[in-house]
């Protein structure tokens, strides 16, 4: 894609006391590694070594111990995991910790948007909540290997239903609380779920969603569902038997959220998807034992049972809010992170552009002092907000641990960390394990430049492939370089050794002849004071290809005008060049977004050209669509 050059200075280092305390540091010197490149280097030439140390680093026990860490006799993309082992993951987050000073340290907190009395439940709590789930489930001839969808918010129940169908050996489906029917049940039918469990509702700014009338509605359509739930637990005994299961079986399908095809179920298993999460949160964010981490999200996207497996695995707390951000005030996030006394909060780059237009008040007025990391992952950033959450947010004394992988990854390929200095919008670089590579069209490593991002060896969170789709897995990752996953993200490294996430490979733009990733030209949009968010896609054009065409939603208090149009035109013209000149600026009212805050250009694109704008099932608001159709 050409040239790749970043105007950045180093926004943060750390200090010797975190560098040493670190749980980095304490990995390295437990296996004799003098330095973060020396871990990295060894993790992804001995992957056998390393995940071993990563299982023992976590204490994962096993009923039934494994013959062999790694097989790689089909190939990288077949990679069996943890050989003849039985190990069920639910024995690892709760029941080892039975009579231990863990189970009176709390596990979950949780609040809902009516501001009220939070929820908590300590370890102990959780695990006969799970247990009287199974118990719950089994009677109602649930059981190992069955599917069993989960349609709630991010709750306290959500949670123990989801570890309850782990427990009995089931496979976990999460779904998007904010779906639809046909959602909901496309994903039920093409799973095979037998059973669904979810609420009556839950509030979005003051009203009530019907959530249980979409599970049933959904659930009629799929004949195999033979049950619809709701969380009804409370008598059932204290005490459960966890399955034996094999420590590479599958225990979750999640479905991606791109808008191509029928959605893609990505299988997750017992020793891959948990150990990948709890090892991002120790190598990626240094959670310790004794904090708590919120992230803003939702069971349906991966960040939510990454969050729950990863805070638990780590014997840590996590917090659950499921509400609006802004209600009933804009101060809401901030007095959740001070009441709670939250240590690593992670928000997407669109809800920080989102806060930021309430000024610096809402947050300046609470206490945020108990916070040691900020977490980003979804899409890249620009500079301005990532500025405004490092300076107002962090006060200038917090990293911002970028985070980028996806949901078939278990996690991160690339992140920040607490060792590596870091500038705006920057990634540290891949994870240790994570053999990451950027590469030009002839898949040869390139730095300096932006090209394709792809990882070299396989990883324990890989996941096992697409349900009963293995071609549709094989041809999407696996197909274009022999033994190389391809992940489908524009990637750089600068100079510094650092590296940026550029935006889907599949969203590239090209102008007579020259290619670039629409994040350039929507951070130049987004630069400008009076626009909130911005997107750039490329419209067909007889001369040139491609010419450029961009949405910008503005601050409420800014009017559309021709002379607005004029001076954002000449931001990206001053930024990019004259040939990348937009065709044409237009201003809408919102974006097209999925629930994880993720703008699907794809959406916005196939809308403006009156092309079929495929699954539109995991957007948070499909109205916007109807308006980028209108304005063409």
């Amino acid at each position: 894609m050409g040239g790749f050059h970043v105007d950045g200075a180093i926004a943060w280092r750390p200090s010797p006391e975190l560098v040493a305390n670190s749980r980095l540091t304490t990995f390295m010197a437990r296996h004799g590694l003098s330095s973060l490149a020396e871990l990295h280097h060894r993790s992804i030439d001995d992957i056998a070594w390393f995940w071993e140390a990563v299982l023992d680093d976590l204490g994962i026990r096993f009923t039934t111990p494994y013959a062999r860490v790694v097989d790689l006799s089909r190939g990288g993309a077949w990679a069996r995991w943890c050989l003849g082992g039985e190990m069920n993951i639910v024995d690892n987050l709760l029941d080892k910790h039975a009579g231990t000073p863990t189970d009176a340290k709390i596990a979950v907190r949780a609040e809902g948007e009516p501001p009220g009395e939070p929820r908590t439940l300590t370890y102990a709590e959780l695990r006969q909540e799970v247990n009287r789930a199974a118990g719950f489930l089994r009677a109602h001839g649930i059981g190992r290997g069955d599917v069993v969808g989960v349609l709630m918010p991010l709750t306290p129940e959500c949670v123990t239903a989801m570890l309850a169908i782990i427990k009995i050996g089931g496979i976990f489906l999460p779904l998007f609380s904010g779906f639809g029917t046909e959602a909901v049940a496309a994903r039920l039918r093409d799973a095979g779920a037998v059973a669904l469990l979810t609420t009556d509702g839950f509030t979005r700014r003051g009203r009530r969603i019907a959530l249980g009338t979409v599970a049933e509605q959904a659930a009629a359509q799929v004949p195999e569902v033979k049950h619809v739930l709701l969380p009804a637990w409370s008598g059932y005994p204290d005490e459960a038997d966890t399955a034996r299961t094999g420590a590479d079986d599958p225990m979750m399908l999640i479905y991606t959220s791109g808008t191509t095809g029928r959605p893609k179920a990505a299988v997750h298993t017992h020793c891959g998807f948990p150990v990948k999460a709890a090892q991002d949160m120790a190598h990626g964010f240094d959670l310790h034992a004794d904090e708590t981490m919120c992230w803003i999200t939702d069971m349906g996207w991966m960040m939510g049972p990454w969050l729950v497996f990863g805070t638990l695995l780590s014997n840590a707390t996590m917090m659950l809010y499921d509400g609006a951000l802004d209600w009933p005030g804009p101060d809401r996030l901030w007095d959740l992170v001070a009441r709670h006394r939250i240590t690593t909060l992670g928000i997407s780059p669109t809800l920080v552009r989102a806060l930021m237009q309430h000024g610096d008040e809402p947050c300046r007025a609470h206490d945020l002092s108990s916070l040691r990391t900020l977490g980003s992952t979804g899409e890249p950033w620009n500079a301005a907000p990532w500025q405004w959450l490092f300076d107002v947010v962090g006060g200038g004394r917090l990293p911002i641990i970028n985070y980028s992988g996806g949901t078939e990854t278990s996690g991160g390929i690339v992140s920040g960390n607490v060792l590596t200095p870091l500038k705006p919008c920057a990634f540290g670089g891949p994870l240790p394990g994570m053999a990451a590579d950027v590469v030009d069209e002839q898949g040869q490593s390139v730095r300096n430049e932006v090209g394709e991002l792809v990882v070299r060896q396989p990883w324990i969170g890989m996941t096992r492939g697409f349900w009963h789709d293995p071609d549709r897995y094989f041809e999407t990752y696996w197909s274009r370089w022999p033994g190389v996953w391809v992940h489908g993200d524009w990637a750089a490294v600068d100079a510094d050794g650092l590296w940026y996430i550029l935006g889907r490979s599949d969203d590239t733009i090209t102008v007579a002849g020259k290619r670039l990733g629409p994040a350039e030209v929507e951070s130049a949009l987004v630069a400008h004071p009076g626009v909130i968010e911005a997107v750039a896609i490329g419209a067909p054009d007889d001369l040139k290809g491609e010419v450029l065409v961009c949405f910008c939603v503005l601050g409420p208090t800014v009017a559309p005008s021709d002379a607005l149009r004029d001076e954002l035109t000449a931001r990206v013209v001053g930024a990019l060049g004259k040939p990348f000149a937009p065709k044409a600026i237009k201003f809408v009212d919102d974006l097209p977004k999925t629930r994880n805050a993720k703008i699907m250009r794809r959406v916005v694109r196939a809308a403006f050209l009156g092309e079929d704008t495929g699954d539109t099932s995991a957007l948070e608001n499909p109205n916007a669509v109807e308006a980028i159709r209108a304005s063409r």
